[in-house]
């Protein structure tokens, strides 16, 4: 059996918010401030922000209309590729389901292809679901929003689980999330990590004195 990487995309494998910046400055004549909160990043030239009604319906105006400007973090198909070797992988989105074909299409052209699964809301269920289809290998979890590592944490506890933010800009206004188990921002080194948990054989939850640091 396979062990099983489940990977985010945006700002793990795609940049977004630099791109979502600038469409945002060009279409709308917003600002867009790289903060970890999302709902008051973005600001109109009078000063007012958009409602949360309004920032859900800019976010649907990106996707998938505006897909084609974003770009691939760097590294990280190379460590696909080489974790595809020995490894299942599941890029799990936070996409609505109408986006799911277009987000194949634009990861294959950026040299990425590997099944995708969109989802709305927490992860863990989604984690749980797709770990169990695949025999309940070891499994390595990789997202940059830590609701998410919260949610896979409760659902699926034996899951690794490796924060990552990708974006430079934002990287240094995020700290580690405190429900994953290791921070890392560069797939060089992420790469090593995911394939030390696989090569232990052992599950996030595994009694002490078994797993792997």
């Amino acid at each position: 059996m396979k062990p099983l990487l489940i990977t985010d995309c945006d700002e793990v494998l795609l940049h977004m918010v630099r791109h979502f910046r600038g469409w945002l400055d060009e279409a709308h004549a917003i600002d867009f401030t790289f903060t970890q909160d999302f709902a008051n990043a973005m600001t109109r030239a009078d000063g007012s922000k958009p409602t949360q009604r309004e920032m859900w319906a800019l976010l649907g105006g990106f996707f998938p209309e505006q897909m084609h400007r974003q770009t691939i973090v760097p590294h990280a198909r190379e460590a696909l590729a080489r974790i595809a070797q020995t490894a299942e992988i599941v890029v799990l989105t936070n996409l609505e389901d109408h986006c799911q074909t277009h987000r194949v299409d634009q990861l294959a052209m950026h040299g990425i292809v590997h099944r995708v699964e969109c989802n709305q809301g927490g992860k863990g269920k989604a984690v749980a679901r797709l770990v169990a289809e695949h025999g309940d290998p070891v499994t390595v979890f990789v997202d940059d929003l830590g609701v998410h590592h919260a949610s896979v944490a409760e659902a699926a506890p034996g899951v690794h689980r490796l924060h990552m933010v990708a974006e430079p800009d934002l990287a240094p206004l995020v700290g580690k999330a405190p429900a994953a188990h290791a921070r890392i921002d560069d797939w060089r080194q992420a790469a090593d990590w995911i394939e030390a948990r696989f090569a232990s054989g052992l599950p996030a939850d595994a009694p002490a004195g078994r797993a792997t640091a």
